[in-house]
């Protein structure tokens, strides 16, 4: 697997890769043991012929490498059997479940059928987002609802039912983007979003309290996935200022989920990861 890079002749982008950055790294059963549901567990088909690994199936993979049995909710059958695959493949344990966010009635037997299989569950993984990409000017109404139909309320939903199913002490961890923070993308709809789950993921987080459940939140920058390509195909620009010359991989994401969802973060609770090569922080390539 290789790492788009953005780099100057000067800057060295592989300094800062490493076996976990490619999810190469070995496996230490983090998960022994752990029952967890992945929501947007696929990814979308990109025209590269060799694609990078997105969020969702970075997630999954090192879940089921860590000892997980792991549920991978998709829309996309194929997408979700695709990942179900390259775990199996390794030895992993994990089945598909097919379920449209966007439709209010099908999230919570979703659910109740996926821990029912998996033998009950101890982690909540929400990886699913879109965009309809329209500016303010050109926004509508019918679009509006639609990207917040998936990207808040149906997080909302599965929470509400997973704090009613988990196991005391289980870990919920949503995926936010460095665009809550900023407007640079004319993108209102999935910017307001994306800051809206950080708000939810304390709001979880606070209702989990008296069964010891905890909720986290990422909030990736610059990555290079499925849809960061698609993204920086758009706007050449996209990533000019990286650090470190490069932009982030599915497996870095994986990694801090593995962290948040596993028990090491045992007193990690509310809390945003803006997991962005310390972008935000003023850490960019001129």
């Amino acid at each position: 697997m290789s790492v788009t890079t953005h780099a100057p002749k000067h800057l060295d982008p592989s300094a800062s890769i490493h076996p976990e950055t490619l999810g190469r790294a070995k496996s230490h059963g983090r998960l022994a043991g752990r029952r967890i549901v992945v929501v947007g567990a696929g990814q979308r088909k990109i025209v590269d012929e060799d694609p990078p690994i997105g969020n969702g199936r970075a997630m999954s993979v090192l879940f089921a490498r860590e000892g997980a049995h792991v549920a991978c909710i998709d829309v996309n059958k194929d997408a979700a059997d695709n990942t179900v695959a390259q775990i199996t493949s390794e030895g992993g344990k994990a089945f598909t479940h097919v379920v449209d966010v966007s439709d209010t009635s099908a999230i919570a037997p979703a659910l109740v059928h996926c821990a029912q299989q998996l033998g009950g569950l101890d982690g909540l993984a929400l990886n699913v987002g879109i965009s309809s990409g329209l500016s303010l000017p050109k926004m509508t109404a019918e679009a509006w609802d639609r990207d917040y139909a998936v990207n808040v309320r149906s997080h909302m939903l599965f929470a509400q039912k997973a704090l009613e199913l988990m196991s005391p002490g289980g870990a919920i961890v949503l995926m936010s983007s460095m665009a809550s923070q900023r407007a640079n993308g004319r993108n209102p709809a999935y910017e307001s979003s994306k800051a809206a789950q950080i708000a939810l993921g304390r709001a979880i987080a606070r209702a989990g309290e008296d069964k010891g459940i905890r909720a986290n939140v990422i909030a990736p920058g610059f990555m290079d996935t499925p849809m960061g390509r698609d993204a920086s195909r758009r706007r050449s620009d996209r990533a000019v200022t990286v650090p470190f010359g490069r932009q982030g991989t599915g497996w870095e994401v994986g990694y801090a989920a593995l962290f948040l969802i596993s028990n090491e973060s045992s007193y990690v609770n509310a809390h945003t990861l803006f997991l962005d090569g310390g972008h935000m922080a003023g850490i960019v390539r001129s």
